[in-house]
């Protein structure tokens, strides 16, 4: 089931699929839900699966120049209230990791377990809050087919693109029909998100780190260092994965997080 709700003055897409223990999948920066579909497909023949498009993202509107990521967590509990989904596994992608460490923090009692995939409970550095900056001012150019040419390729290992080249392409269509100011948004909202460090390692809510030994954005080193740091968390390494773990090794990533989301059901 598709449907458009509103939340506030915002409108929101989502996708209700399925039956069975619930999982939410929550989409990365620039992308939508439709990033889901093949994994869904598969993923919902066991599932529950909801995904939605985070405000700023896809089909859902904007609100205002900062989207946090505790708004965009609220607007997750919005949908799963209506959806009457008492109790979930939150997959989040990159961005959608954080938005699902502000969800986990902020309703922990929602919650069989969160993934985070490809994504860290690390802040912006200074060095990435600059990058933003600059992504923001690009975007006001009317330059986001450029990021977008720019972004899609790098979040595959580098010895795959080829392999993935149409899905690279669906890709950098999807990023290129977002609206900018809801990307921008989004962005703003990043740079000023909270240090979740402390939060993971006192959390009693079971999780899982995916993590692509090939990442552009998420290095080997820092990926194993995260692994060391939370001896809790439960983990996945995809060998001959970059950024797009349930693209590229979607059978790994499918048997990994169904498996967690029923261990903690």
């Amino acid at each position: 089931m598709e449907k458009f709700v509103m939340f506030g003055d915002t409108p929101l897409f989502y996708v209700d699929e399925g039956r069975g223990t619930a999982i939410v999948l929550l989409h990365g920066y620039l992308e939508s839900s439709l990033v889901w579909d093949d994994f869904a497909a598969n993923l919902k023949r066991t599932n529950r699966v909801v995904r939605l498009d985070l405000p700023g993202h896809g089909l859902s509107g904007e609100h205002g120049d900062i989207h946090t990521m505790e708004f965009l967590s609220d607007a997750v509990r919005h949908v799963l209230s209506l959806t009457n989904v008492s109790k979930c596994t939150l997959v989040g992608h990159s961005m959608g990791g954080y938005v699902a460490l502000a969800f986990a923090k902020k309703y922990p009692e929602l919650l069989n377990g969160f993934v985070l995939f490809h994504s860290t409970p690390n802040p912006d550095s200074e060095e990435k809050k600059a990058l933003r900056s600059k992504e923001i001012e690009l975007i006001q150019e009317d330059k986001l087919e450029l990021i977008a040419r720019t972004t899609a390729p790098n979040g595959f290992a580098q010895d795959s693109r080829k392999r993935f080249a149409d899905f690279i392409e669906e890709c950098v269509e999807m990023y290129s029909m977002n609206e900018k100011n809801g990307i921008i948004a989004n962005l703003e909202g990043m740079k000023v998100r909270e240090d979740m460090n402390e939060f993971v390692a006192s959390t009693s809510i079971p999780h899982l780190f995916v993590f692509g030994m090939k990442d552009y954005y998420i290095s080997r080193e820092v990926a194993e260092g995260l692994v060391a740091k939370f001896p809790k968390a439960e983990t996945l390494l995809l060998e001959n994965s970059g950024h797009m773990g349930f693209v590229e090794e979607p059978k790994k990533s499918l048997e990994a997080i169904v498996a967690f989301a029923e261990k903690h059901a």
